[in-house]
């Protein structure tokens, strides 16, 4: 048996990553029927527009990536783990790939289902992707998911500690990046390079929504800013790697 399908079958043997699943799709999926049954005829609906909510089932897929290192930390199986593999870099690939993977998959099925969403609440506006720009908005939050679940995995392996690792990662996402727009004059240009200021600017900016960042004021484009932050992610998952290679587990 490979360590893919071992922790395939680690992961869905608890009841958290079925709850964030469903918690995440909610989340998105009904942000984006409520938003788009409220604007009414007060503004066109826009094909971002419809995207609004990713970013809440991003932060659940977050958290689910967090706790799939460090249930195991809590439990103590970690160990067992290791000692039937001592390769504890491949162990961590392998949980890593099956994280990353199924958050590719919570993030397509969240914009897909969000984008239909559109559609029903808004059948009389323009909602085909038409342009680059549309499909990216729509097909590319899947790829920011993988890229957050991974950048939620290091920080798991790190801490090893669930409170601990399921604070840092949603505080750091939702408030510390923002707070960081306060700082007096440089507030601003240090925002535009951080993690997740570059993983929301691929997925929303450039688009036609009063929402969206405009492309000339984006210090790099889209999918620049895809690549960035996922260096980011994986160079934080190298440094993780090479920790739990050297400390006890």
């Amino acid at each position: 048996m490979t360590l893919i399908s071992v922790e395939r079958m680690k992961l869905f043997s608890t009841r958290s990553p079925w709850w964030c699943i469903v918690v995440a799709l909610g989340l998105a999926i009904g942000f984006a029927a409520l938003f788009t049954s409220q604007l009414g005829g007060e503004m066109p609906t826009s094909v971002a527009m419809t995207q609004q909510g990713n970013q809440f089932g991003l932060i659940v897929v977050m958290v689910m990536a967090a706790l799939a290192v460090t249930t195991e930390y809590r439990f103590g199986t970690i160990r067992a783990t290791f000692q039937a593999m001592p390769n504890r870099v491949a162990v961590m690939l392998a949980k890593t790939a099956v994280v990353a993977a199924l958050a590719l998959l919570i993030g397509e099925l969240a914009a897909f289902g969000s984008w239909g969403m559109g559609w029903v609440f808004a059948p009389d506006q323009s909602l085909a992707l038409d342009t680059a720009a549309e499909w990216r908005q729509v097909a590319g939050p899947g790829l920011v998911f993988a890229g957050a679940a991974v950048f939620a995995l290091a920080v798991g392996i790190l801490v090893r500690q669930t409170a601990g690792a399921v604070t840092l990662v949603m505080i750091w996402a939702l408030l510390a990046e923002s707070l960081i727009q306060l700082i007096p004059t440089i507030g601003d240009d240090i925002y535009e390079w951080l993690p997740f200021a570059a993983a929301f600017r691929f997925m929303s900016g450039g688009g036609n929504s009063p929402m969206s960042q405009p492309l000339s004021e984006m210090p790099i484009g889209p999918w620049p800013s895809l690549v960035y932050f996922l260096a980011i992610a994986f160079g934080l998952l190298v440094v993780s790697l090479v920790t739990v290679h050297k400390r006890d587990a």
